[in-house]
This record gives C-alpha cells, sequence and structure tokens, in this order.
C-alpha cells in the first residue's frame, strides 16, 4: 500500500501544479454541492483563466463568445450576482487588452492611426467620458460608478479587444463560428424542454432557463446571428459545411419562430429592408426621414397634451399568456400590457427630460427615479415593476438619464455606423472576402438597433458585445480594404 501511495506521488514540478489544480477542482466541487453555492468553483476555474491570459489572451476572447450562450446569473456572498462565465471573463479581458496595447509588438501602433481617429472609435468613448461627468450630477452616484465600470469591460474587450484579434477577416468568422456553435448547441437544451410543454406561449421563459434571462434576449439573440451563419454559409469551403452553416442557420430561425417575440420577428425583415437601403446608396434619406417622423410625432403628443389621448384601458389592458392569437389582437388594439406599460413609462421618462433636458437623473438611475414622473391614467396592472426595469427604449433612456448631449452623441454613433456601412458595402464589392463581413456585421448591427427602440440592451452581454464587436469590424475593415487596393 506504501509503494503504491508514493507512485501516487508528483515526480516534478510540472506535476505538483497538476495534482494542486485536481484538489482545487475536487475542493470546490466538494464545497459547491455542500453549500449549494456553485461560486465556489470560481477560483479553480479562475486557474486556466490565468494562463491562458499568461499564454495566449486571444483564447480567452475566443472562449467569451464559445460560452457566451451558456452564460447565466448566479448568487454571490452579500446579495451580489454575477453572469458567469461571462463576465469573469470579460473582467480578464478588461485587465488583457490594454497590457496587450500597450506592451504587445508595436505597442499602440497595432491600431492604424485612421482607427484611433475613426468616428466609431472616438464617439464611444466620448459618450463614456460624458457619462463620467455626468456622474457628478447623479441623483445615485453609486448606480453611476457601477454603469461606468460596467461599460468599461464592454467598451474595451468587446471594441478594443476586437481591433486587436481581428487581424484579418478569418479573425471574425472563427469568432463568428463561436458564438453561433455555442448557441446551436445551447438550443439543444431549450428546444427539446419547450417541446415538453407543446411549445408553449405562456412558458416559453421557462424553458430557456437558465441560459437565457428572458424571451427578449433569447429572440434578440437569435435574430442577430442569422446573418452570421449566413455568411459562415456563404464562405464555407465545402459543400458540408455550407450545408452545416445553413443548418444551423435554420435552427436559429426555428428558435426564433417559437421565441414569440414580436420585435425579433420583424427585425428581420427590417435588416433585409436596409440591405436594399444600403444597396441604393439611400442611408442618408432614411436618416433624415427617421428624424423628421420623430420630431413630427413629439411635437404631435406634446402639443395640447394630445399623448393623453391615448391613455389604456385599465380593465382590458392584459396579458394573454395562454393565447398567441389573442396576444397579437391585444397588441394592435392597445390592449396589450406589455406594449402599453412601455407607453406608461415612454411618457415618465419625457416628463424626466423636461425636468432636466442636459445632464437627466444620471446614468443607470431611471429606476426608481421615474416613479415621481409617471402620469397615472397610463398605469397598468404591472406598473409596481418588481423587477427594476427600465424604460423599454435605449434612445429614451439615454435622455431620462444623461441628457441631450448623451443622446445626440448616441445617435451619432448608430448614424456613423449606418453611413460607414453603406459606404463600404460599395467599396468592397470586388473583395468578396471583405464584403461579406460588411454585410453581416451592418445586418446584425441592424437588428440590435431596430431592438433597442423597445428596449434596453446594449449592457446585455449576449448582445451588447455584438454591437460592439460590429463597430470594431467596420473600422478594421477600411483597414483591410485600404491595404488591398
Amino acid at each position: 500500500m506504501r509503494s503504491f501511495l508514493l507512485r501516487l506521488r508528483p515526480a516534478d514540478t510540472s506535476q505538483w501544479l497538476f495534482a494542486g489544480f485536481i484538489l482545487l477542482v475536487l475542493g470546490g466541487l466538494l464545497l459547491g454541492g455542500l453549500t449549494d453555492r456553485p461560486v465556489a468553483l470560481l477560483p479553480a476555474l479562475a486557474v486556466p483563466g490565468l494562463l491562458l491570459a499568461a499564454i495566449r489572451w486571444q483564447w480567452l476572447y475566443y472562449g467569451l463568445f464559445l460560452t457566451l450562450p451558456f452564460s447565466h446569473e448566479i448568487g454571490l456572498v452579500g446579495g451580489l450576482r454575477m453572469d458567469v462565465p461571462s463576465e469573469p471573463l470579460m473582467l480578464a479581458l478588461l485587465a488583457c487588452v490594454p497590457l496587450a496595447l500597450l506592451l504587445g509588438p508595436g505597442s499602440l501602433r497595432q491600431l492604424a492611426p485612421r482607427e484611433w481617429r475613426h468616428p466609431l472609435l472616438v464617439l464611444p468613448f466620448a459618450l463614456l467620458l460624458w457619462a463620467g461627468l455626468d456622474t457628478y450630477l447623479s441623483v445615485d452616484k453609486v448606480k453611476s460608478i457601477k454603469y461606468l465600470l460596467a461599460k468599461c469591460w464592454y467598451l474595451i474587450p468587446f471594441l478594443l479587444g476586437t481591433l486587436l484579434v481581428a487581424r484579418r477577416p478569418a479573425d471574425f468568422w472563427r469568432l463568428a463560428a463561436c458564438y453561433v456553435g455555442g448557441t446551436v448547441a445551447s438550443l439543444l437544451w431549450v428546444l427539446p424542454r419547450h417541446a415538453s410543454i407543446g411549445f408553449s406561449f405562456g412558458q416559453v421563459n421557462w424553458a430557456l432557463q437558465p441560459f437565457y434571462r428572458n424571451h427578449v434576449i433569447y429572440a434578440t439573440t437569435l435574430a442577430l446571428l442569422l446573418p452570421f451563419a449566413g455568411g459562415l454559409a456563404a464562405g464555407a469551403g465545402t459543400r458540408g459545411r455550407r450545408w452545416l452553416w445553413l443548418g444551423a442557420g435554420g435552427m436559429l430561425l426555428f428558435g426564433l419562430l417559437l421565441s414569440y417575440t414580436r420585435a425579433s420577428w420583424l427585425a428581420v425583415p427590417v435588416a433585409g429592408i436596409y440591405y436594399v437601403v444600403m444597396r441604393l446608396h439611400l442611408t442618408r434619406v432614411l436618416l433624415l426621414a427617421v428624424a423628421l417622423a420623430t420630431a413630427g410625432v413629439v411635437t404631435y403628443f406634446v402639443h395640447n397634451e394630445n399623448y393623453i389621448r391615448y391613455r389604456p384601458d385599465y380593465k382590458h389592458t392584459t396579458w394573454h399568456g395562454n393565447s398567441f392569437s389573442a396576444h397579437l389582437q391585444s397588441t394592435y388594439r392597445l390592449q396589450d400590457v406589455s406594449g402599453m406599460e412601455r407607453v406608461y413609462r415612454w411618457v415618465a421618462a419625457a416628463r424626466m427630460v423636461a425636468a432636466r433636458p442636459w445632464t437627466g437623473s444620471g446614468p443607470s438611475t431611471f429606476f426608481p427615479e421615474y416613479k415621481r414622473f409617471t402620469v397615472t391614467s397610463f398605469r397598468t396592472y404591472v406598473s409596481a415593476n418588481h423587477e427594476g426595469s427600465t424604460v423599454h427604449n435605449y434612445f429614451l433612456l439615454q435622455l431620462a438619464e444623461q441628457g441631450i448631449p448623451a443622446f445626440v452623441l448616441f445617435c451619432a454613433l448608430v448614424g456613423a455606423a449606418l453611413l460607414t456601412a453603406e459606404r463600404l458595402y460599395h467599396a468592397t464589392l470586388p473583395h468578396p472576402e471583405l464584403h461579406r463581413v460588411v454585410v453581416a456585421v451592418t445586418l446584425s448591427f441592424v437588428i440590435i438597433v431596430f431592438h433597442l427602440l423597445l428596449n434596453e440592451l446594449v449592457e446585455t452581454d449576449k448582445i451588447g458585445s455584438i454591437f460592439f464587436v460590429a463597430l470594431a469590424l467596420l473600422i478594421r475593415t477600411g483597414t483591410w480594404l485600404e491595404a488591398a487596393r
């Protein structure tokens, strides 16, 4: 027995390290099982993460997108919560990206001068700077500081990190393959669960657990990945791979249809319409039309308080959880509780803007500040808002929380991205490999922007990540195009 134990004893330093890691994993499993807290595994998971960061941090970047579909919220000590594994990986990249930028080959010259000056890089950091200044006037400085920190771990890993990782188009398609592949794998869990309850409309959120917080995040993720799956299929080198990615796209579309999410259903044809707009050089016309239409609608509702005419009937504004057809009928009759609750909060947000037009209430302070500005006649039976959700329109949220400067900067960012995409679409026509990247990231970006009209998703890991990745790829494609000429 003694000789057997001696043979198990590590013989060198590497074996001691491996044995220590195994003991750390087993200890984490034991402690997690006894306390019913999966967080006990984090120290063990941090070991390979640190090794990867030290050897090749780009693996963390691709690993993040591969595991992103499985990310879910867990409880930590002190009532804190964290999305695992996405947020630990984002925090690791928050440290790795600046170090790689400062200490890597060529140092800061890893980004071309035109990239440092590009509006799609300058505007997001201008928004962050304004949010920092606005924090001094915030009604809740703690919440606003948390917002600033969270914004950093989106901008640095997904905007700057993508610019460092995507040295050639193949690097982007590797990212796309990781995210599409991981999401399809998550559907192998979600769809059988949904099928077990007859693809129920009322219980769709149950089927998504634990990987997707709700059907909106689930459907938006599937919708924004459809252009990626199409791009992967178009660029596949063999017939087998082409059918593999077409099958992945089919699964994404199948899951999207069964998500019963109206906005996501509409977002896909809207992206198709924008594709035509882009081909016809009509982006400027579209942006001008949207601006004029928005100004006209706002003027109409504000004039003589016309918005009061559209207050809901409290008794008839309800949720049709057992019938999707009744749910659709209530939508166009203005009796759907989710739609009319949005109106309730939009009215409150507009009154917040009127009270503090230049600074707003401060980053991440809409809830519960908006409750002081609500109009009782727009109330619905879910207006108590126990989940603490916000205004359900990202553009209006910028106005209410950070004032006119943030709203203008964000609108400028979206406009600049669409105009850049249109220019690159036509400029890359002689370069099919670059053209395919432009089409995929632009359509995905348009799908996200459409959702922002009804939700706040830029700070959501599964969706906000691609928002900033798309900006980075539009910047980098311009550099690739210059090199190809």
